[in-house]
């Protein structure tokens, strides 16, 4: 079975290094960093990772923004959105967009990997639908 890959799009790379630390120790794989939501769009585009790992609070664009943008451009896109800011505006903000998961910063490494284990198991079993309804 392939690794699940991700895109990482934090404007902190210790942030950045200690994803791809936590997550490739546990079979998944970091294809591509993005230091912001700018760099974070173009590089969902070009990559095409089954998720993306998006931090809320970044320069320009920051990462609501992001999300919108990239749901808008595939409404199919997995995100997993952190972010100091978890009081319930910005839960609110989140999920108003189709975003399910917001996971506090600094957060807990088992945490950070169940819900990446939950939203895997959620994008194979919306893929496998929709290869149902193709055949």
């Amino acid at each position: 079975m392939d690794k699940t890959t991700i895109l990482v799009v934090d404007d902190s790379p210790f942030a950045s290094k200690q994803i791809k630390d936590i997550v490739e120790e546990n079979g998944y794989e970091v294809i591509g960093y993005a230091k912001n939501g700018e760099e974070g769009i173009k590089m969902y585009e070009e990559l095409r990772p089954d998720m993306v790992v998006l931090d809320i609070i970044m320069p320009g664009i920051d990462g609501l923004e992001t999300a919108q943008i990239l749901k808008e451009k595939d409404p199919d896109v997995t995100i997993l959105m952190l972010s100091s800011l978890c009081d319930s505006g910005t839960l609110e903000e989140v999920r108003a967009i189709g975003v399910k998961y917001l996971i506090p910063k600094p957060w807990e490494d088992d945490v950070l990997l169940a819900t990446l284990e939950l939203l895997r198991k959620h994008r194979e079993e919306h893929l496998a639908g929709a290869d149902k309804k193709e055949d």
